[in-house]
């Protein structure tokens, strides 16, 4: 049984660990941001909405991410322990997912603060490349496609995400030192925060972040 909220600044790796620790642990990751953009990619009302935030690289409003991550929870497949990824992202998040937890009788096994450099995640925002049809990342610097523009997996066009440009990535960043840096001091008074310095070679940060949770998880 786990259940964790995986924290750190846009593109510290959140997406990429999370995968990991799904496939390790047989729980359902919770992204709120692939939740946000599939919701924009259908044109429902939520996601037109959001698009507007998302594009200016701002948060989303509380209650319509709280609101997603409330439905979500109750999943069948989310009984055994989930990821929660990109979630929250302020304290007034932070808060009503205890209010809510609280009424559904769970508790969290801990919150993962990833740990990288600035230079870092500018390198890699300004490099990724997102497939168009199955969602699938690359890097043009790290882990380049075999065929430029093109996604290995499904053949479809690799695109840059009005998001990953660099004007809008020192906004996103900015964003998250005003909005949701607050969360170290928030979790760390409920002795729940476990930062874990994911610089380096991406096997041994992945080892990294494996021995935290694996100390978290409950049998």
């Amino acid at each position: 049984m786990i259940r964790i909220i995986l924290f750190g600044e846009p593109g510290a790796g959140k997406g990429t660990y999370s995968a990991e620790l799904v496939k390790k642990f047989g729980v359902p990751q919770i992204s709120t941001g692939d939740m946000l953009r599939s919701e924009v990619k259908e044109g429902t009302d939520l996601g037109k909405q959001a698009h507007e935030f998302m594009e200016k690289g701002q948060l989303v409003p509380d209650m319509m991410v709280i609101e997603m991550v409330h439905n979500r929870i109750q999943q069948s497949d989310a009984a055994k322990g989930f990821i929660l990824d990109g979630f929250p992202r302020t304290v007034t998040q932070a808060e009503s997912l205890d209010q809510m937890l609280h009424q559904m009788k769970i508790e969290l096994s801990g919150v993962i603060k990833i740990e990288i450099s600035k230079e870092t995640i500018l390198s890699r925002l300004t490099g990724r490349r997102v497939c168009t049809n199955c969602g699938s990342t690359f890097n043009i610097a790290t882990m380049k496609p075999k065929r430029e523009g093109v996604c290995d997996k499904c053949g479809h066009d690799l695109i840059q995400r009005p998001d990953d440009q660099p004007e809008t990535i020192l906004n996103r960043l900015a964003v998250y030192q005003r909005d949701t840096a607050p969360l170290i001091e928030f979790y760390e008074k409920r002795n729940l925060l476990r930062p874990v310095q994911c610089e380096g070679p991406y096997n041994e940060a992945l080892s990294r972040v494996f021995d935290v949770s694996e100390k978290m998880a409950k049998v």
